[in-house]
């Protein structure tokens, strides 16, 4: 069994990594540190934090005063308010001007541990990812969190980070190399194209392990970066299987199935499906009883993999 780690817990340090490199990183807080780790960063380098309490759009202006400054800010919260509470503020102050801003949005996704609907986010891809200016980040395990702050710190202009606030399985290890913008191959097959971000990758490991035994050859191509896409990456895979089944816990409008469809559409129309949160609103329960019910699960991956593949019985 994989060992668990958890996102936030890999985000907190390395913020202090950052911290301890390049005296231009400094932190704003929502009053959330302890439950995102930025207290660690507080704790480390407590001139360099800002504690705004729960005025998140101050912070977002706040934010774009530092940059201009010649500071690197990485604003804290979840990702349900940094995509919907201070977008107005991150629009005009933050991606118009396409200032060195980093947002770093906790408990994303159906993945936040019974915190309540109003703190899930399942629309805060499509929107940080139709902003222009705005760089789009999301990491499927610790290992992969930890780099993509250190990349999100050094990449020019806003960056949006998707972190997910319970430990779950290491899918990398320790020398893996996260590059802005690059996808990832994790496993190679011929039959159909499994496409992931964020913590939907061991969901579709566990779902390519399940047609594996009965014979079907799925390939899972990881997308940390959800913009910019790594089109070339995602037509070649397309190309290669002829079939490719997108998976996210996020909505199925606008995140990486929508990315991933327009690309194909432009440059290599594919049969595809989506797996993601069908036009509805999260709610509290356990993580796993979420992903079932929205349709999330290694089973429905699978199961829409089988379906696509029944559907085009012969590669397009």
């Amino acid at each position: 069994m994989a060992d668990l780690m958890a996102q936030r817990d890999a985000f907190g340090a390395a913020l202090v990594d950052l911290g301890g490199r390049d005296e231009r990183i400094c932190v704003l807080d929502a009053d959330l540190g302890s439950s995102t780790k930025a207290n660690l960063f507080q704790d480390a380098y407590p001139s360099r934090f800002f504690q705004v309490g729960i005025a998140e759009q101050n912070m977002a202006g706040i934010a774009a005063g530092l940059a201009t400054m010649g500071f690197i800010p990485f604003i804290n919260t979840f990702a349900a308010f940094a995509s919907t509470r201070i977008i107005d503020q991150l629009r005009t102050s933050v991606a118009q001007p396409a200032y060195p801003v980093k947002i770093a949005g906790a408990y994303a996704g159906l993945l936040a541990g019974k915190t309540g609907k109003t703190h899930l986010s399942v629309i805060d891809l499509s929107i940080m990812r139709a902003m222009p200016n705005m760089t789009v980040l999301a990491p499927a395990d610790a290992i992969e969190a930890g780099k993509a702050v250190l990349a999100a710190a050094a990449h020019p202009g806003p960056v949006f980070l998707r972190l997910t606030r319970d430990p779950s399985p290491v899918m990398f290890d320790e020398d893996y190399e996260f590059v802005v913008g690059r996808a990832v191959p994790v496993l190679e097959g011929s039959d159909v194209t499994l496409m992931t971000t964020g913590s939907i990758l061991p969901r579709a490991v566990e779902a390519a392990a399940a047609l594996a035994d009965e014979g079907v050859d799925a390939a899972i191509l990881h997308l940390p970066t959800v913009k910019p896409l790594d089109e070339e990456a995602v037509a070649a895979a397309a190309e290669r299987t002829g079939r490719v089944v997108t998976a996210e816990e996020h909505s199925v409008i606008g995140g990486l199935g929508g990315a991933v469809a327009e690309t194909l559409g432009e440059l290599r129309p594919t049969p595809m499906r989506r797996v993601g949160v069908d036009d509805l609103w999260g709610e509290s329960a356990p993580n796993d009883e979420l992903l079932a019910k929205y349709g999330v699960d290694a089973a429905h991956i699978a199961a829409t993999a089988r379906d696509l593949i029944a559907a085009t019985p012969r590669h397009t």
